[in-house]
């Protein structure tokens, strides 16, 4: 998994599996006033006024802004921005506190609608309006369309002609891919090219602007934090207060982010092995190095054994991939894993295809909530460096299973191969490349990392803060993706302390 994707991960690790609410029962409310300063050019998208309206929960208020397609070429075309706030009447009002829950795919209105008591503290939400906004291509904004519910079920869970991992089941992807991409072009149109990470920061600054906020006050999860720090980049002098929490390294290519990702989920899943041995319910045992063992063995069987949920489909070992890695984002998803893992060896694939229907924002019924599969490829394509063919695929398979020897494998056959050649028969060329961000000028940035973070490695968390001029390293040590409204004490504290007041650790509080 690319730290794309992730935030429906960190959605349900945050939220504890709400489903999904709609922007409904809206009254009028008065505008917000304009700002008076836009970038030249720019003035009708920086000066629009917004007309917010009731919505539900109880307490939200819900609006759209108007963006250009191409921030290069503004006159080719506009999108609509779905954004939500939960607004403080506190006569102390900071401002705006704009959260996005990663992704590519990650649907900021839904963190706000669901969970803005979960990851905000009442002092931040007193001192701050709660904003949450889905980027471009994403839920209510205007969306990427690729391939409708019975197609993208074929796409995910259908049964290869050929044995996983083979050679043959490599070159069978090159066609499936290539039809995917054309989807993706014919049904989304000139949006597909322009939902790069720094077409996303540039509409940051516009949702900045047309909330009245002078600098930016920004909380990033997982692959948000690549919005923050090239929102930094972009624009150093509008950066607020701003965390990024679940860091990734800018400067990595797509073939090293992977690899990388895939250690932190043989690292998580050799966790979860050690603490599942004392455990009564586990599924393994012996010593952990033996419960690995017998893992491998398990999922090495997986198409062998043809395994069929009653409603007819075959768990696929790229489908088994994408239900291991769901419970690994989340410390108290584990005793989850193990049912998993227990019903699959008594030969029962219903939960493993449930976690992964969850994974994919797929409903009992068929349909998909969401387009998030879609927006992943399309702005990973878009964001990274993809090798020219299929050699370059199986070499990074190879060093993905040396890095990950147990679940490496079967969590990139769903993930790594299907971006890599994806992307090599994408139809519009990346909009950026890797390269350290330093966001000279910018204020005090606080990042975050956790130490067996299995999806966005702590390495990274300790590569963009040295990058960054300003960035200032908190860590959180212990298990799981993110770190902020874990139940960690000390990092919630540092994280309100600074939002609140600006106050920066004199050092890593190492919590």
């Amino acid at each position: 998994m690319n730290p794309s994707r992730l935030s429906r991960a960190l959605a349900l690790v945050t939220v504890g599996l709400l489903s999904a609410s709609t922007l409904a029962g809206c009254t009028l409310v008065a505008p917000t006033t304009a700002p008076v300063k836009s970038p030249a050019g720019l003035e009708e998208f920086y000066q629009q006024r917004l007309d917010w309206k009731d919505c539900e929960p109880a307490g939200m208020e819900c609006t759209t802004v108007t963006a250009p397609v191409d921030w290069e070429n503004p006159d080719d075309g506009d999108i609509e921005l779905a954004v939500v706030r939960l607004a403080s009447d506190s006569s102390r009002r900071l401002g705006s506190l704009l959260m996005n829950p990663g992704g590519p795919g990650g649907s900021g209105v839904e963190l706000v609608q669901q969970a803005a008591e979960f990851v905000t503290s009442d002092a931040l939400r007193d001192r701050f309006d709660v904003v949450g906004w889905d980027p471009r291509g994403v839920g209510q904004s205007t969306p990427v369309r690729c391939l409708d519910d019975a197609a993208m079920d074929e796409f995910l869970y259908g049964v290869p002609a050929n044995p996983t991992g083979s050679d043959a089941w490599l070159a069978e992807q090159v066609d499936r891919e290539k039809s995917f991409a054309a989807a993706c072009a014919e049904n989304t149109g000139p949006l597909l090219g322009n939902i790069d990470v720094e077409s996303n920061a540039r509409d940051m600054d516009l949702l900045r602007a047309v909330l009245g906020d002078k600098k930016l006050s920004y909380l990033g999860f997982s692959y948000g934090t690549s919005f923050g720090a090239h929102y930094a980049e972009l624009f150093p002098a509008n950066v607020g207060r701003m965390v990024l929490d679940g860091a990734i390294d800018p400067s990595l290519g797509s073939a090293e982010v992977f690899t990388a990702q895939m250690g932190g989920f043989e690292n998580a899943f050799r966790a979860y092995v050690t603490n599942c041995l004392t455990t009564a319910a586990c599924p393994f045992t012996g010593t952990t190095d033996e419960a690995l063992a017998q893992a491998t063995t398990l999922f090495a069987s997986t198409e062998s054994r043809g395994l069929v949920a009653d409603d007819g489909r075959q768990l696929t070992a790229a489908t088994l991939g994408t239900a291991l890695s769901y419970p690994l984002y989340d410390e108290g998803s584990w005793p989850a894993l193990s049912q998993m893992l227990t019903e699959l060896q008594a030969g029962d694939p219903t939960r493993a295809l449930q976690f992964a229907d969850g994974y994919n924002s797929r409903n009992p019924d068929g349909s998909y909530s969401d387009q998030s599969v879609a927006v992943y490829t399309a702005a990973t394509c878009l964001d990274g460096e993809f090798s020219g063919g299929l050699e370059g695929t199986r070499a990074t398979l190879s060093s993905i299973a040396a890095a990950a020897p147990t679940v490496g494998a079967y969590v990139s056959y769903g993930d790594w191969v299907h971006i890599d050649i994806a992307c090599q028969n994408w139809p519009h060329p990346p909009a950026t490349s890797p390269h350290a961000i330093t966001a000279e000028g910018a204020d005090p940035i606080l990042v975050l990392g956790t130490t067996n973070d299995p999806a966005t490695p702590y390495a990274w968390a300790e590569a963009m803060a040295s990058q960054l001029s300003s960035g200032v390293l908190i860590t959180r040590e212990g298990e799981g993706h993110t770190a902020y409204a874990q139940g960690n004490d000390c990092i919630d504290s540092t994280v309100d302390d600074y939002l609140l007041t600006g106050t920066v650790p004199e050092s890593d509080p190492l919590c």
